[in-house]
């Protein structure tokens, strides 16, 4: 299936489509032969991959028990535990990524928590990080021991320091971050650098 694809659909839909589009969906989701098929090829102790709509992201873990509403898991990079719904199990191996289009800025459907982002701060000077929290109008970039809250238009994929193809790529260092530093992450940290904050409102954009 071509998630970006049906993005690109999606975005030319009217609220009331999206809504209607949501309903059915939710139904899909709760059809008792679905969540059976899934029951059915799950095995306690197998190792499988979660999507965390958080991150935007698949997380690794392992199967701990197969409850009548849920899967126990727990994530094979920091031992948490998770009570999930059925739907959130990838058991196909599926690629959910969602790609930016050519000559089109990132988003928040593109971006994943640990990407490695470039983008000019007010100054023009050339900052490169990488994203540790997504936000509704911006992402949360950690450059060196700094966390920059930047609009989504302004940020280009950065690929290993290299210019590479993609007229979005920027060359450039990035800051490697663990799995806690991201998943602790928090925009509004005492002295955050940010492109959407002022003194007098809580998020105004960069024009």
């Amino acid at each position: 299936m071509n998630y970006t694809a049906i993005l690109e659909a999606l975005g030319q839909a009217s609220l009331f489509q999206l809504y209607r589009l949501n309903a059915a969906i939710t139904n899909q989701l709760d059809d008792p032969a679905r969540v059976a098929a899934v029951k059915g090829a799950l095995r306690v102790g197998q190792t499988l991959h979660w999507f965390d709509s958080t991150a935007n992201r698949l997380v690794e873990a392992q199967l701990l028990s197969v409850n009548r509403t849920r899967a126990r898991v727990q994530n094979v990079a920091d031992g948490k535990i998770w009570n999930l719904p059925f739907y959130f199990i990838d058991l196909d191996g599926q690629d959910v990524a969602i790609a930016a289009q050519k000559r089109q800025a990132l988003d928040r459907n593109s971006l994943r928590v640990g990407d490695r982002v470039g983008f000019k701060d007010r100054s023009g000077h050339e900052r490169f990080g990488q994203v540790v929290k997504l936000n509704t109008k911006s992402a949360s970039v950690q450059v060196d021991g700094l966390r920059w809250r930047v609009a989504y238009g302004l940020l280009l994929s950065v690929f290993d320091g290299a210019l590479g193809e993609d007229t979005l790529a920027l060359p450039g260092q990035w800051v490697a971050l663990t799995d806690e530093e991201a998943r602790d992450a928090d925009p509004a940290l005492p002295g955050q650098l940010s492109f959407l904050e002022s003194a007098d409102t809580d998020e105004t954009e960069l024009a």
